[in-house]
C-alpha cells in the first residue's frame, strides 16, 4: 500500500528529525526554534498549547521579548506550511486558539499519528486471523521510521514522555510483526528479525518470548531453550529478577512439547504462499515439524485426494488413534502436500471447552474460505429452521469453493465435536443435496474419546464410505528417526530402543523424551517429564491471593471467564477487575479476539484449578454462579441447571430441579432427544436429593423414561415407566396417576407389547384413573384413553378401538395437534380387526405425516411414514414404500433416532424376498435381527427371524401331501424359538416330521389370532396346514378370513415379511373346496398383486437393490 495515497497537503515527520513536507517537497523550517515551536505543537496532537507554555519549553530562561518571538516563529511557520494562503486570510493548520496555538493536523498527516493507527490496525486483523493483512501494514509502518522520534528535542521535558511512547510503539510494532510471520509459517525469517530485537532490548520479556518461539518452531528447539537461558540470566543480572509468568511457562510448554506451539496453518492456496523474491533473497517459509513414517497412511489419504480430484467427487476420510498418536501432524502433512498442488485447504478444530457457539469448527472453515459467515439464523428463528439453514450454508460454500478447485477441509478433534458440528460433518454426505465437486473431508478423532453423539455420527456417515485410517504406534525405525530429528543428535541403537518401549510408539511421547535426552542427558528419559499440574501449580502460586481466589471462582464458570458474572458472585467489581488484571499478566488467563475476550490460558489450566477446589468450596461457588445466572441470564435454564446440580446440596437442589425440567423441556422442543435425556437424569438427581416435590420427581421419572425411549434404551425406558407408576400409585392421587400415565407420549409402530405384565398394569391403572377423573380435564382423558389402547395393542376385544375412537373426538374437538397425533397412533394399534385394513391404516399414516410435518412433530412424523410404508407393503406398491422408508430413514438421521433403522432394514431384506432372491434376504434378515435382541424390543425380536426365514421356504401346498422341509425346529425341545407364533407355525413343523396326528390336534387347538400386523400371515399358515391336512372347516375358516384381503401381500403389512399374494391362497383354498370360478378369479387376482409387487430399483442404507 502507498502511505501517501490520498495524503494532505501539507505532511509531518517526526519518526527522525522533525520535517515538513509539502506539494513542491521539504518546506524549509528555518532555525532551531521555529522546529521546535512545530515539534511542540505536533506532540500536543492537535490540543491548544499556550503562549505561556511554549516560552517555558523553548527558553530555560525566557528572554524580555520571547513572547514576540514565539509570535514571530508561529507566523514564519504559517508563511512556510501555507504559501498560497491570502494575506489577512485565517490559518487553516497552524491556527490562533486562545490562549496561544494549535496545529489541526488531519490524522494522516502526521507520520507518527500514522504508525499508531497501523500498529492498533495490525493487532486487530491478527486478532481476527489475518496475519497477511497485518504484517503488510506493520511493514508499511516500520518504514516510516527514519530515526529516534524527535531525534532533535528528545532531551527535552516536554519530549521525553511522546518519545518513550512511540519507542514503546515501535516495539510494539516489532513484536506483533513476528507474531505475524510466525502466523504466517515464516517462523525462519522471524527468529532473525527477533534475534536482533532481543538484542536490543535485552529488559523486554516479550522480545525474548517471541524470539524463543519462533527459534522452536524453525526446528531449533535446544538454541530456543538457550534463548530462554540467556533471558534469565539477563535479567537476574541487571534486575534482580526471575523470569516472569509468560517466559516460565514458555519454557516449560517447549520442554513438553506442547502442540499450540506449533498450529497447522488454518487455510491456504498455493498461489497463497509468499513467493521467495527474485534472486533467492526472499525468504521462503521455513520446513514443518519432522513427520516420519505414516507411510501407508500418508498414501491412503493420497489416493483419496487422487480420486476426488479426478472424479470431481466428494469422499469423507476418517483418521483416528489414540491421543498424541499423530493424527493432526498426519493431517498436516496431507494439508502441506495438497497445498502444494494448488488445493484451498481450511481447518476446524473443536474447542476443547463448552461454551463456544454451536458448530464452531464450521464458522471457523466459513471464515478461513474467505466469505462471511451464514451459519447462524436469526435470533428468533426456530431451532429446526436454524439447523437447516446451517446445513444448506455448508453444504452451498464447499460446493461453491470446490467450482474454483479441489477442497481440502479437515475437523480435526472430532471427538470434543458437538452436536451441530457432527449434524452438519453429516449433512454434507447424507442430505438430500449433498455437496458436490472435488471436496476431500477428513475428521480426526481419538479412538479412546468416543462418545454417544461421535457414535451416532459415526454410524451415519458409514453408509458413505468413508476411508479409514487408524494411527497406533510408529514402529522401533520410525521412532528411532523422530527421536533423531528432535534431539538434534545421533542416537545409540541401545537409547533409540529405550525411548521405543518408554513411549510406545506414541508420537508425542517420543518428542516429549526427546527433548529432554536433549536438555537433560540420557538419565532423563528414566524419569517422568515436569507435569502440567504442576507446573499450573507453580504458576498459581506467584498470583497474589485475592487474585488466586478469583481465578479458582472463575474456573467454576468454565473455561472462559465473564467478569460480570464473577463481580456479581463476589460483589466486589473492582477487585475482581484488579485479580483478573494479575492473572492475565500471569499469563493464567489470556485475552482473545478484538473484544479481548478473557479465557483461561488453556483447558487444563481451568480443569487443575477446579480440580484442586475442595468439595464444599465448589459447592458453595456453583450455588453462587447461580445465584449470579438468575439476576444476569435468567433465561439460560440450561447453565442454571448445571450450577445448582454442581453445588450438590438439599438447598439448591429445588432449583437444580426446576432449571434442569425446563431445559430438558426446551431439549426435547429442539428435537435433541439424547441432550433432553441428560438433562432429565439431571432434573431426576436433583429432586432425589430434594426429596420435597414428588410431583416433580415423577415428572421427572417419566421425561427420563421419554427421551430413553426416544434415543433406543427402550428396557430402561420401561423400568422407569414401571418405577413412575408405582410411585404415582403409592400418592393414592388419581390425577398424579394420570399424569404418569399421560406422560409416555412416545410413539409405538409394532403391534406385540415388549412387557405384557407392564402393559397389564398400565391397563389397570388407567382404567381406575379414567373413572376416578371424571370429565373436567379432556386433554388428560383423551391421553389416558390413547395410552390404554397402546397397551391393549393386539387385544382381540374392541375395548381398544372403542377407546381410541374417543381419544381421537376429544382431540379433534379440541383442536390439539400433539392430542390428535397420539390417538392416531391408538386408532392405528386398532386397525387390525379384521383382515384387509391396509387401506384404512394407509390413511391413519397419511394424516399422521401431514399433521406432524405442519406443527413439527418430529417423531411422529416418522411413524407416519412408518405405517405408510406397511400399508403400501401390504398393497404392493412398493414404489410408494420405498419413498416413505427412505423418508423415515433421513428423519431419524437428522434427529438421532436410531429405532427408526431396525424397521428400515428389515423392510430391506423383505424387498430382497419379495424380489425373488431368496439367499440375499436370508443373509438381510440375519443382519437385521443381529440388533434387535439389544435394541430392548422383544416384542419384536421373539420368534420372528424363524418366522421370516420360513417365508422364504414355505412349499407350495398339495391337499393331502406331506409339506417339504420347514428348515426349522422340529421337535419339542425347540418349540420356543418361535416365541409367540409357534402356535402357527406348529402344525406345519410336525407335518414336516411326519407326525400328521399331533398336526390335526395342533390346529384344531389354534388360538384366535391376535388382531396386529401378522394376523394375515397366521392365516395363511393355518391355511396351508388345513390343505395338507384336509380339513375343510379350517380351510372355509381361512378363507372367509382371508378373503377382504385378496387385493393384498400376505403378512406384508407388517413391513417385514410376507407369504405371496393372498389371492394365491385363496385360490388353493377354492380350489380344494371345489370352488374352481372363484379360484380361477383369484389366480388372476394374484398375478396382479404379484405384478405389482415388482418395484424399479430402490436405496436402502446406502445400496441400490436393483428390480426383481
Amino acid at each position: 500500500m502507498s502511505w501517501r495515497a490520498g495524503a494532505p497537503a501539507v505532511t509531518f515527520g517526526v519518526l527522525g528529525p522533525v520535517q515538513a513536507i509539502g506539494a513542491a517537497g521539504p518546506v524549509p523550517l528555518r532555525g532551531p526554534r521555529h522546529r521546535a515551536v512545530l515539534a511542540r505543537l505536533l506532540v500536543a496532537r492537535g490540543q491548544v498549547v499556550s503562549v505561556d507554555r511554549l516560552v517555558g519549553d523553548l527558553w530555560e530562561t525566557p528572554p524580555e521579548q520571547a513572547v514576540a518571538a514565539v509570535r514571530t516563529f508561529v507566523a514564519d511557520l504559517r508563511r512556510a506550511l501555507e504559501p498560497e494562503r491570502a494575506p489577512r486570510q485565517p490559518a487553516r493548520l497552524l491556527v490562533t486558539a486562545p490562549p496561544g496555538y494549535a496545529l489541526r493536523a488531519a490524522p494522516e498527516a502526521v507520520d507518527a499519528w500514522r504508525f499508531e493507527a497501523a500498529v492498533a490496525e495490525a493487532g486487530r486483523l491478527i486478532g481476527d486471523g489475518d496475519a497477511g493483512s497485518a504484517l503488510a501494514r506493520l511493514t508499511d509502518a516500520l518504514a516510516c521510521w527514519r530515526g529516534p522520534a524527535y531525534v532533535e528535542f528528545a532531551d527535552q521535558g516536554w519530549a521525553r514522555a511522546e518519545v518513550t511512547r512511540l519507542d514503546e510503539l515501535r516495539m510494539l510494532a516489532v513484536e506483533r510483526r513476528g507474531e505475524a510471520l510466525l502466523a504466517l509459517g515464516r517462523a525462519a525469517e522471524a527468529a532473525v528479525e527477533l534475534e536482533q530485537h532481543a538484542a536490543a532490548q535485552p529488559l523486554r520479556e516479550d522480545a525474548w518470548r517471541l524470539w524463543a518461539t519462533a527459534l522452536y518452531r524453525s526446528g531449533r528447539q535446544g538454541e530456543a531453550l538457550a534463548a530462554l537461558r540467556r533471558a534469565r540470566e539477563t535479567l537476574v543480572a541487571e534486575l534482580g529478577l526471575d523470569p516472569g509468568p509468560g517466559l516460565r511457562r514458555l519454557e516449560a510448554d517447549i520442554l513438553a512439547q506442547a502442540p499450540h506451539l506449533d498450529p497447522a496453518p488454518a487455510v491456504s492456496r498455493a498461489d497463497d504462499v509468499p513467493a521467495a523474491a527474485p534472486g533467492g533473497g526472499g525468504v521462503t517459509a521455513e520446513a514443518p515439524r519432522t513427520f516420519v513414517g505414516r507411510q501407508e497412511e500418508q498414501e491412503l489419504l493420497g489416493a483419496a485426494a487422487a480420486t476426488v480430484a479426478r472424479h470431481r467427487r466428494p469422499a469423507l476420510a476418517l483418521v483416528s488413534g489414540g491421543a498424541g498418536a499423530g493424527k493432526t501432524a498426519l493431517a498436516e502433512a496431507l494439508t502441506r502436500r495438497l497445498a502444494g498442488d494448488g488445493w484451498a485447504t481450511a481447518w476446524g478444530r473443536s474447542p476443547e471447552y463448552e461454551g463456544a457457539p454451536v458448530a464452531w469448527p464450521w464458522t471457523q472453515i466459513t471464515r478461513a474460505l474467505a466469505v462471511a459467515d451464514p451459519s447462524s439464523g436469526g435470533p428468533t428463528e426456530e431451532p429446526a429452521v436454524a439447523r437447516f439453514r446451517r446445513h444448506r450454508a455448508a453444504v452451498d460454500l464447499l460446493t461453491a469453493s470446490a467450482g474454483r478447485g479441489p477442497v481440502l477441509v479437515v475437523l480435526d478433534d472430532l471427538h470434543r465435536a458437538d452436536e451441530d458440528t457432527l449434524d452438519l460433518l453429516a449433512a454434507l454426505f447424507a442430505e438430500p443435496e449433498p455437496v458436490t465437486g472435488p471436496v476431500l473431508v477428513v475428521g480426526a478423532f481419538r479412538s479412546t474419546g468416543i462418545g454417544p453423539e461421535l457414535t451416532a455420527a459415526l454410524a451415519r456417515l458409514a453408509r458413505s464410505e468413508p476411508v479409514r485410517v487408524y494411527l497406533d504406534g510408529l514402529d522401533a525405525p520410525a521412532t528411532g528417526e523422530l527421536a533423531r530429528a528432535v534431539a538434534g543428535r545421533d542416537l545409540d541403537p541401545p537409547t533409540a530402543d529405550l525411548i521405543h518401549r518408554r513411549s510406545g510408539g506414541n508420537p508425542f511421547y517420543v518428542r516429549e523424551l526427546a527433548r529432554l535426552l536433549a536438555a537433560e542427558g540420557p538419565a532423563a528419559l528414566e524419569t517422568v517429564p515436569p507435569g502440567v499440574r504442576d507446573v499450573i501449580r507453580h504458576r498459581l502460586a506467584q498470583l497474589p491471593g485475592p487474585a488466586r481466589t478469583v481465578v479458582q471462582q472463575a474456573a467454576v464458570l468454565g473455561r472462559d471467564v465473564d467478569p460480570d458474572l464473577l463481580a456479581a458472585m463476589t460483589g466486589d467489581e473492582a477487585a475482581v477487575l484488579d485479580a483478573l488484571d494479575d492473572a492475565v499478566r500471569a499469563g493464567v488467563l489470556t485475552e482473545q479476539g478484538p473484544t479481548a475476550r478473557l479465557r483461561f490460558a488453556h483447558i487444563l489450566v481451568r480443569d487443575t484449578v477446579y480440580g484442586d477446589l475442595s468439595a464444599p468450596r465448589r459447592s458453595r461457588w456453583h450455588t453462587a454462579a447461580g445465584a449470579a445466572l438468575e439476576r444476569l441470564h435468567p433465561d439460560d435454564v440450561t447453565a442454571l441447571a448445571h450450577h445448582f446440580s454442581r453445588a450438590g446440596t438439599r438447598t439448591a437442589a429445588p432449583r437444580a430441579a426446576r432449571y434442569a425440567t425446563a431445559a430438558a423441556e426446551q431439549a426435547e422442543h429442539r428435537s435433541l432427544p439424547h441432550r433432553a435425556a441428560r438433562l432429565w437424569q439431571q432434573a431426576l438427581d436433583a429432586h432425589e436429593l430434594a426429596d420435597d416435590d414428588p410431583h416433580g420427581r415423577l415428572r421427572a421419572l417419566m421425561g427420563l423414561g421419554r427421551a430413553l425411549a426416544v434415543t433406543g434404551h427402550l428396557d430402561q425406558a420401561r423400568r422407569h415407566r414401571g418405577a413412575a407408576l408405582t410411585a404415582a400409585e403409592r400418592l393414592d392421587d388419581p390425577r398424579a396417576t394420570a399424569d404418569v400415565l399421560a406422560a409416555f407420549e412416545v410413539p409405538a409402530i409394532w403391534t406385540r407389547n415388549d412387557d405384557d405384565r407392564l402393559a397389564h398394569r398400565i391397563v389397570e391403572a388407567a382404567g381406575r384413573t379414567l373413572a376416578a377423573l371424571g370429565g373436567d380435564r379432556p386433554a388428560d382423558r383423551s391421553r389416558l384413553l390413547s395410552t390404554l389402547a397402546l397397551e391393549l395393542r393386539g387385544d382381540t376385544t374392541d375395548r381398544g378401538h372403542r377407546a381410541a375412537v374417543e381419544a381421537e373426538a376429544i382431540a379433534r374437538r379440541l383442536a390439539d395437534p400433539a392430542l390428535l397425533a397420539f390417538a392416531l397412533n391408538a386408532r392405528f394399534m386398532h386397525a387390525f380387526a379384521r383382515a384387509g385394513l391396509a387401506p384404512q391404516r394407509a390413511r391413519i399414516g397419511a394424516e399422521l405425516v401431514e399433521l406432524a410435518r405442519e406443527h413439527e412433530l418430529v417423531t411422529f412424523e416418522v411413524l407416519g411414514h412408518l405405517v405408510l410404508l406397511q400399508a403400501r407393503c401390504a398393497l404392493a406398491d412398493f414404489d410408494a414404500a420405498d419413498a416413505h422408508a427412505a423418508a423415515a430413514d433421513r428423519l431419524a438421521e437428522r434427529y438421532e433416532l436410531p429405532l427408526v433403522g431396525v424397521f428400515t432394514r428389515w423392510y430391506a431384506a423383505l424387498r430382497l424376498a419379495v424380489g425373488g432372491q431368496v439367499a440375499a434376504a436370508e443373509a438381510a434378515y440375519r443382519a437385521a435381527h443381529a440388533p434387535l435382541p439389544a435394541a430392548g424390543m422383544p416384542g419384536m425380536e421373539n420368534g420372528l427371524l424363524p418366522l421370516a426365514l420360513l417365508s422364504l421356504r414355505l412349499p407350495e401346498p398339495a391337499p393331502g401331501d406331506r409339506p417339504a422341509d420347514m428348515h426349522g425346529p422340529a421337535d419339542e425341545g425347540q418349540r420356543a424359538a418361535w416365541g409367540p407364533h409357534e402356535p402357527w407355525v406348529r402344525p406345519l413343523v410336525l407335518l414336516a416330521a411326519g407326525r400328521r396326528d399331533e398336526a390335526g390336534a395342533a390346529l384344531d387347538a389354534l388360538p384366535e389370532s391376535p388382531h396386529d400386523l401378522l394376523r394375515e400371515a397366521r392365516l395363511c399358515l393355518a391355511a396351508r396346514a388345513a390343505l395338507a391336512l384336509g380339513d375343510r372347516t379350517t380351510m372355509r375358516y381361512a378363507y372367509a378370513e382371508l378373503l377382504p384381503a385378496a387385493d393384498e401381500l400376505a403378512g406384508a403389512g407388517s413391513g417385514v415379511l410376507t407369504l405371496g399374494p393372498v389371492a394365491g391362497h385363496l385360490a388353493d383354498l377354492a380350489t380344494a373346496l371345489g370352488r374352481p370360478d372363484e379360484a380361477a378369479a383369484h389366480r388372476r387376482k394374484a398375478a396382479e398383486v404379484a405384478a405389482r409387487a415388482q418395484p424399479r430399483a430402490m436405496t436402502v442404507d446406502g445400496a441400490t437393490i436393483d428390480r426383481y
